[in-house]
């Protein structure tokens, strides 16, 4: 898809941004000051006691939080305007025809839409429903569930909604479908604004959570270009789940707040995992933070058993609606939630003892916890035959330099500059917008104060002595903070490791670097050092320095926003439409296509024909039908490849030539050089070969084939050809009399 830029009618759209001022709600009974400097109060609790007494405060209360929710909602509803607009002016989304706006949905995201667009085109709900289980359309040859295979329930629910609401005269399914998706994303910004809210006691935190959020996009969301990606659906859901969390672990919340948080939980970590299909490795992070707060004696045993069981609940629920996916039940979350438990239960004397002892035994604790993980985990699999997200795990073995590999599946992902490490231009980005340099020294002092707490409690004998010493301190931390701190070290490590994971990251980066600017526990210790910790300073710098930045953020990046917003594109892809048309009006309807993943997503939304393969590449089966069938991009000959496309059941090939002469990738990474490689075959061009490797015997498949000569001529047709593609119909072999062929 190219796009092309268009005159600018209306370049500047000018509009002013009010600033809200919050009270100051620092006042406090004397006699609840010790408590509410040790944090042990929650926010709900501090403010009650502060204002009991002062008639007629309760209702400044209110509508001080009512303010805050308000400007949460009107900053999270302009991020989504940003979105749709940049989408709009880079497509010139509402002027295209049908088939262009399909074309839009590059890869994975056409195949996820097509879904949607079938269950609107189905007779019934309960015939589109019935078409979804029994698809034999996705993968030639095949009957498969869409349902169980893919995370696509959220297509569903939307076709559902659209047909229910009768709104077909008012709103096209397409721009339904966006709307929704940028809708999320006010979703988003709210649930940022909350955790930050929630963590600092102040809604100045939430205002420059979302306003950095909105200003780093490029490296906080990708949803304007990719709108229908699971993640896009999936982690505004993670984000509330976080928030919900973080008002979990105030401290002192009464046993109703707390069930009723803890369904919070529930709700948007069920949503989560319903949406995305890489949701146990998510999780898997969020249960080892979890695990080593516990260890350091920051949770309680109610709050850890709590938030496993929470996403226990949700996978199981989600393994039922995705008709018993073994997937699920072979996940390393699960395995380790259960090990986790298990060994905790058996454990009791683990906190107890002097800080060597219980150093010890933790020691233990975690070899005994990992040990029984993958025990369970090996099992499960061998028991279920699972081999679903084997390629993942060699990929994570290859990456982490554990033995080169030639594996297609692992070398695909290698490959791909999503998968890859950070690049350093990341924080260039963020330390223009002043993200970064707030947010490294938040993190710094919090994880050396993390590790002084958390050192103290494991000097103490228990977690009685430890409750009751807690007020003695000099330096203490809540659990929420401690949550949020880990979380965001070990999803930065996570996004370190590989790029596509920097959007879990990027977003709460955006929430605690707001926390450490409006929140006490960084200011407290800086004017500690400084030794004019006053309250009357501390409120000075936690509202005077998020008004500055704000103001600065306004003056700086206000016009440069304004002017992305407005600027005008246009779509721009002829080649692909004149392909999508041709293979609409000229080919049957039930003709089936192989090709590229990426480009049969596209071919299965704008055209509705079978596939052969498809970008959805958690199947084993499938991922191995995609190594043969792209074949045609290597050193094959004609018979052989004939013979592969066949046994797949393909009537018509679409040969790039953006993958036969890639120069995209470097050599080595090159689609052919990855099939040269796992054939044992020599790369092409210029370049040192690995000894065991050897030269082919017949020339490129996708090459030789424009040749015209025999045997290709004999075993294929071009019946289609533009600048881009090339398609080839394949002829039907003569059967030989079954009298040869006996002996």
């Amino acid at each position: 898809m190219k796009v092309r830029r268009r005159r600018n009618s209306n370049s500047k759209d000018n509009s002013e941004a009010a600033q809200d001022r919050q009270p100051l709600l620092n006042f406090r009974a004397k006699d609840n000051l010790k408590d509410y400097k040790s944090g042990q109060r929650g926010t709900e609790e501090c403010l009650k006691l502060s204002w009991k007494h002062i008639p007629g405060q309760n209702h400044w209360l209110a509508v001080a939080i009512a303010a805050g929710l308000l400007l949460a909602g009107v900053i999270g509803l302009f991020h989504a305007w940003c979105v749709y607009s940049i989408h709009e002016n880079l497509l010139w989304f509402s002027h295209l025809k049908e088939v262009e706006r399909e074309i839009s949905f590059r890869t994975e995201c056409g195949l996820y839409y097509s879904y949607y667009k079938q269950m609107l085109k189905a007779p019934s709900i309960q015939q589109g429903l019935y078409e979804l289980i029994h698809d034999n359309t996705t993968e030639s040859k095949r009957t498969i569930n869409i349902l169980q295979r893919m995370n696509i329930y959220q297509e569903v629910f939307l076709s559902i909604l659209y047909r229910i609401l009768h709104i077909q005269t008012y709103l096209e399914p397409i721009y339904f479908y966006i709307y929704t998706v940028f809708a999320l994303q006010t979703v988003y910004v709210i649930a940022l604004f909350i955790t930050s809210w929630l963590l600092s006691d102040s809604w100045l935190a939430g205002a420059l959570s979302g306003v950095w959020y909105i200003l780093n996009r490029v490296d906080t969301t990708r949803v304007e270009f990719t709108i229908s990606l699971r993640e896009n659906w999936s982690i505004p859901f993670f984000a509330l789940q976080v928030a919900a969390i973080t008002c979990y672990l105030r401290p002192q919340l009464k046993p109703i707040q707390q069930r009723v948080v803890l369904w919070l939980v529930f709700v948007s970590t069920f949503c989560f995992c319903l949406t995305w299909q890489f949701n146990q490795f998510v999780l898997l992070v969020q249960a080892l933070i979890i695990f080593t707060l516990d260890c350091l004696d920051f949770f309680t045993a109610e709050q850890v058993v709590s938030l496993y069981l929470m996403q226990v609940f949700s996978l199981l629920l989600v393994w039922l609606l995705q008709f018993c996916n073994s997937m699920i039940l072979g996940s390393l979350v699960l395995s380790f939630i259960v090990s986790a438990l298990f060994i905790k239960h058996f454990q009791t004397g683990l906190k107890t003892g002097g800080f060597v002892i219980r150093v010890g035994k933790l020691a233990l604790h975690t070899l005994l916890v990992l040990t029984l993980t993958f025990t369970i985990n090996y099992s499960a699999k061998t028991i279920l035959q699972l081999k679903s997200d084997e390629h993942i795990f060699k990929f994570i073995k290859a990456k982490f330099g554990f033995g080169a590999t030639r594996d297609f599946d692992a070398s695909l992902y290698l490959c791909e500059e999503a998968f890859g490490l950070l690049p350093l231009d990341t924080f260039e980005r963020l330390a223009g917008t002043v993200l970064l340099y707030p947010y490294l020294c938040t993190l710094s002092v919090l994880f050396i104060l993390l590790l002084l707490v958390a050192l103290s409690n494991l000097s103490t004998n228990g977690l009685g002595q430890a409750c009751r010493e807690r007020e003695d301190r000099t330096f203490s931390m809540r659990p929420d903070v401690a949550y949020n701190l880990l979380h965001t070290v070990f999803f930065g490590l996570l996004s370190f490791s590989t790029m596509r994971m920097k959007y879990l990251w990027t977003g709460h980066m955006c929430a605690f670097a707001a926390f450490g600017v409006c929140g006490k526990e960084v200011w407290s210790l800086y004017l500690r050092v400084l030794h004019c910790n006053t309250k009357t300073m501390m409120r000075l710098i936690r509202y005077s320095v998020p008004i500055v930045i704000l103001a600065f953020l306004y003056y700086k990046f206000w016009p440069r926003l304004m002017e992305e917003i407005s600027e005008l594109r246009e779509f721009y892809d002829p080649d692909t439409v004149e392909l999508m048309e041709w293979i609409r009006l000229k080919t049957p309807k039930r003709a089936v296509f192989a090709g590229s993943m990426q480009l049969l997503a596209g071919i299965k939304l704008c055209t509705g024909r079978v596939l052969t393969n498809h970008p959805h590449y958690e199947d084993q089966a499938l991922r191995e039908r995609t190594r043969q069938v792209y074949q045609i991009y290597a050193r094959q000959s004609a018979e052989e490849v004939h013979k592969v496309l066949s046994s797949v059941g393909a009537d018509y090939i679409v040969l790039e030539d953006s993958i036969c002469y890639e120069r995209r990738h470097s050599r080595g990474c090159r689609l052919r050089d990855l099939l040269d490689l796992a054939n044992g075959h020599i790369m092409d061009g210029p370049g040192e070969n690995e000894p065991d490797l050897i030269s082919a015997s017949h020339p490129r498949f996708c090459e030789a084939i424009k040749t015209d000569m025999p045997p290709y001529s004999t075993l294929f047709t071009r019946v289609f050809k533009n600048k881009t593609f090339n398609v080839y119909k394949l002829k039907k072999l003569k059967k030989k009399n079954k009298a040869e062929n006996s002996p």
